[in-house]
């Protein structure tokens, strides 16, 4: 089939509004929302946000090439233009109606993935079980919310087999608007867990605000979701269409049994569907990673991927940027480089790694986990006793007083007060982390983005490499 024509009249249209100059018959490239990224031949989305507002850049927009532009109801004088203008009531709904209707024309299948953790690898893993039999595209990093996951949805206009995609949130009714613009075929549920905890009164309205993927599901629809997961457990009775579940340790339609963890060499399994058995083994480390690659697994096997190819595949998977990359420096120092994000449940799980695999000395630097509100410091501390638990050698503690919460309890639960330190900044933790590491070390890097631990890792590379 042939791609979709993104033209004037198409577009207008697909999001309800009306062209008020250029050719109707005129055809855009692409989709954008910015000026300094916009190329010639795109389509210029004005859509306005807190601190800035799109229309203001809609006349730059056309000056640096672009085919035509969507702006509010009266914003265009009359005034006449080389470029299509169409004018629309919002212009974030009518580029989430654009997408909508690309989706809905293109006939392409769309995978939707949410969770607290894991999201982008169970993505990024789906998308390359998916390529040994299908033409797949995915978002683009972390393009996943009520803007990004449209930009994304555009690209369908290609009409590829199959599209995977993230859905992310932050407070309740977001997952509702991403499912809508998405309409996905099959729905995966990760996991639930602490992050954007400072939005939320508990855990379990977390989970509700999750299952918000169930809305709209069709009886022909499929949800993939984590058996071990007792609060997605407790919810999938409410889906209308079929449920595949994923897991290690409760029954599941695709389980790992024989589970080896290989520290930062990754993991291995046995793994059991209802369309036999296959060994898997993957270098993503850790068991949280291994559950990705099950979620993922469920996926392809509902696609008609064999077995022996999902394994072969599984088998040459890499990190995404700073989602646990291994990092080998000289003088046999490793890096776990998981700097990308972090909430409570997350760095549990890769302290567990951490204390999986062999080492002379283990050390972890631990940024502060932003969003968890009034529980910051308890759930920071509770972590500080799990680093304490796990025998890691040594912590840095990086960012305001949780982080220093987190430092306390490590001391309070056992270690010694010389192997813990806080750091107010990412950049002190890095020149005191290039002073502290040794020959053999293995160090964990992880927190939120806001923190900015990776320059931790950038440090390490630059002046350890």
């Amino acid at each position: 089939m042939n791609p979709i024509a993104l033209t004037a009249t198409w577009v207008a249209s697909a999001t309800g509004g009306a062209v008020v100059s250029g050719e109707p018959w005129t055809a855009f490239d692409g989709v954008s929302i910015d000026t300094r990224t916009l190329k010639a031949g795109d389509l210029f989305f004005a859509i306005r946000g807190e601190r800035f507002d799109g229309a203001q850049f809609a006349a730059a927009a056309i000056e640096g090439g672009a085919a035509g532009v969507v702006v509010p109801m009266g914003w265009y004088g009359g005034q006449r233009s080389r470029a299509a203008v169409i004018e629309v009531a919002d212009a974030t709904a009518a580029l989430q109606a654009l997408a909508h209707a690309i989706r809905r024309e293109s006939g392409t299948k769309v995978v939707a993935i949410t969770g607290s953790a894991g999201k982008t690898t169970t993505k990024e893993v789906t998308s390359e079980l998916l390529a040994a039999r299908y033409t797949v595209v995915r978002n683009r990093g972390n393009l996943n919310n009520h803007i990004g996951l449209p930009l994304s949805l555009v690209e369908l206009r290609e009409r590829p087999e199959i599209a995977v995609v993230e859905l992310g949130m932050n407070h309740a009714g977001e997952i509702s608007v991403l499912v809508r613009i998405a309409e996905p075929d099959v729905r995966v549920w990760t996991n639930v867990g602490e992050a954007h905890l400072g939005f939320f009164e508990s855990v379990g309205a977390i989970a509700d605000a999750k299952a918000e993927i169930f809305e709209g599901a069709r009886a022909t629809d499929v949800l993939v979701a984590n058996a071990d997961d007792p609060l997605i457990a407790a919810r999938v009775d409410r889906f209308r269409g079929r449920v595949v579940t994923f897991g290690m340790d409760r029954p599941a339609d695709v389980r790992a049994t024989a589970v080896a963890d290989r520290g930062v060499d990754g993991m291995s399994a046995r793994v059991t569907t209802l369309r036999g058995e296959v060994d898997v083994e993957t270098p993503l480390v850790g068991r949280a990673n291994l559950a990705n690659v099950l979620a993922a697994a469920a996926v392809a096997i509902e696609f008609g991927v064999p077995l022996t190819e999902i394994a072969a595949r599984a088998s040459a998977l890499r990190p995404a940027a700073h989602r646990g990359e291994i990092v080998r420096l000289a003088g046999g120092i490793t890096v776990i480089d998981d700097s990308y994000n972090a909430n409570p449940t997350a760095t549990r799980r890769a302290l567990e790694v951490l204390a999986a695999s062999p080492a002379p000395r283990r050390l972890a630097v631990l940024g502060e986990m932003l969003e968890l509100g009034e529980r910051a410091s308890p759930l920071h501390a509770e972590v500080g006793r799990a680093v304490a638990r796990a025998r890691i050698d040594m912590l840095c503690a990086v960012g305001g007083p949780p982080a220093r919460a987190m430092a306390d309890a490590a001391v309070a639960a056992g270690m010694s007060p010389a192997d813990v330190r806080h750091f107010a900044t990412s950049d002190e933790a890095a020149e005191a982390t290039v002073s502290i590491v040794r020959t053999g070390d293995l160090v964990l890097v992880k927190g939120s983005r806001g923190v900015r631990t990776d320059r931790v890792v950038e440090r390490l590379k630059a002046e350890r490499g």
